[in-house]
């Protein structure tokens, strides 16, 4: 999905750091954003160097440090990754805004190596991920380039925006006051943390539902051009990319429903696009479906 040109990029809420890359990985009350760990953990590799390759798209400046002030237009989320990062940001915010009454914007890191965060230090190793005790999205943008080579995502911008749109999902549940249901009850396959996390997918289907008709207020265009049929694949593709089964069967070739904590790939497509087909919240309700998919 593209940019529209002509909108402007608010970095207000944006920030960014750079980290030391050490290995401890504390993950506190954070969630999401597991899955390099979860992945490196299966495939015997050292999370450190996976998240350290070049970027897979050579239009995106990834350097370390990167100035958030570069960012200023939708020419610029067309052309830099952390720009995009922060107007993806910026639009899922307008959606929600519309959509959630008392909707308030939550925070964005950007980050290499390692992060300080209110749920404890992370590193890279966790991938994107979302804390509800500061209310903050963290976002080391690397691992886009992960989602392509270990996971196998088609990649593309969009699959970067529904990252984005699904971290920012769960700010949407801690202001519903449910994120916390996600280590309550049982587990595995059909438990809160597996619905916590198609929520989340479907909040991200949602958002794209409406991403390219809200319009900013401040320059009266619409965020992002109308979607294409690549960008649903993109996105498609990511969701499936990232699903339990998909990884554990590539690491060990079994499956284990029971260790699930993010969903299947088909679950995982299924609600993104009930929340894109319908660009209804109500219809996001994972924790009362008796069939996730």
């Amino acid at each position: 999905m593209t940019f529209n040109e002509g909108m402007q990029i608010d970095t207000s809420t944006s920030s960014t750091s750079g980290g030391v890359g050490g290995m401890r990985i504390a993950l506190g009350g954070g969630i999401g954003g597991l899955l390099i760990l979860f992945a490196a953990l299966f495939f015997g590799v050292d999370p450190g160097g996976i998240t350290s390759q070049q970027p897979m798209d050579t239009r995106d400046d990834v350097a370390s440090g990167f100035d958030l002030s570069r960012c200023r237009t939708g020419a610029d989320a067309n052309t830099y990754v952390q720009c995009r990062v922060v107007a993806t940001g910026n639009s899922v915010d307008a959606v929600w805004h519309q959509l959630m009454r008392d909707y308030t914007r939550p925070h964005m890191r950007l980050f290499t190596g390692s992060v300080d965060t209110g749920c404890g230090p992370a590193t890279s190793a966790v991938g994107p991920f979302y804390c509800p005790v500061d209310q903050t999205a963290y976002f080391d943008t690397d691992f886009f380039q992960v989602l392509v080579t270990r996971f196998g995502s088609s990649g593309g911008p969009f699959a970067q925006e529904y990252v984005v749109a699904h971290e920012y999902g769960h700010h949407v549940q801690q202001l519903q006051g449910i994120i916390g249901r996600s280590r309550q009850g049982a587990q595995g396959a059909l438990g809160n943390g597996v619905r916590t996390e198609l929520q989340a997918d479907c909040y991200a289907g949602v958002w794209a539902h409406y991403a390219s008709t809200v319009k900013q207020e401040s320059t009266g265009v619409p965020y992002l051009e109308p979607l294409s049929d690549k960008d649903i694949r993109d996105a498609l593709s990511a969701a499936a990319s990232v699903g339990d089964d998909r990884i554990q069967k590539a690491a060990t070739g079994h499956i284990n429903p029971e260790s699930w904590t993010h969903g299947s790939s088909a679950q995982r497509q299924k609600w993104f696009t009930t929340g894109y087909r319908t660009g209804n919240p109500n219809k996001c309700d994972t924790f009362s479906a008796a069939d996730l998919g």
